[in-house]
């Protein structure tokens, strides 16, 4: 896969669990684990505005391109 979610990192970073962003953007933990290990294959631009607004970030944070 090219795009590569780095979900993780910012969550480390921002010291918060899953279950918490989960809740404070409005989706549920199954469909957060599913952005979080690169099994999703597309993502709401909403869901991913809400996900830089609580975590105080840019797309480009969470989203990168890794040439195969």
């Amino acid at each position: 896969m090219s795009i590569v979610v780095n979900l993780d990192v910012m969550l480390a970073k921002r010291k918060m669990s899953s279950q918490e962003l989960a809740e404070k953007i409005g989706i549920t933990q199954a469909n957060l684990s599913i952005l979080k290990t690169n099994k999703g294959k597309a993502i709401r631009f909403s869901t991913l505005e809400a996900i830089c607004k609580v975590l105080h970030c840019t797309p480009g944070d969470i989203l990168e391109y890794r040439e195969d």
